[in-house]
């Protein structure tokens, strides 16, 4: 079985953000817009992906993820906006239905 770790970015319309990792992506954003994740991210409705890289390895995207978190603000901007300018929610591309079964579209290796 072939897998898939993301580091990702997700920011609410204030542009706060936070920065994950996760095998499932899709499911993780899912969880994330519906507010199921008690603290900082339900707390600042902090529900619209705006970055992810894919890795092959765990210890890679952890690794990812403490770099990214350890940057300065003004880095993680300029992260996000060279890839995603307008800060738009990656994830509305993907067509998430607002069910309990969400198609869950496989991700190819490489940066996101």
């Amino acid at each position: 079985m072939d897998r898939h770790y993301c580091t990702y970015i997700m920011a609410s319309l204030s542009r706060k953000v936070y920065v994950g990792v996760t095998i499932n992506l899709v499911r993780r954003t899912v969880e994330h817009k519906r507010a199921t994740l008690p603290g900082f991210t339900q707390r600042y409705r902090i529900n619209r992906l705006v970055y992810f890289e894919t890795f092959q390895y765990v210890r890679d995207a952890i690794a990812r993820e403490k770099q990214i978190k350890g940057w300065r603000r003004s880095m993680k901007v300029a992260l996000i906006e060279a890839r995603n300018p307008t800060w738009a929610d990656i994830s509305e591309e993907w067509g998430l239905v607002e069910s309990k079964k969400e198609q869950i579209p496989r991700l190819k290796s490489g940066s996101g």
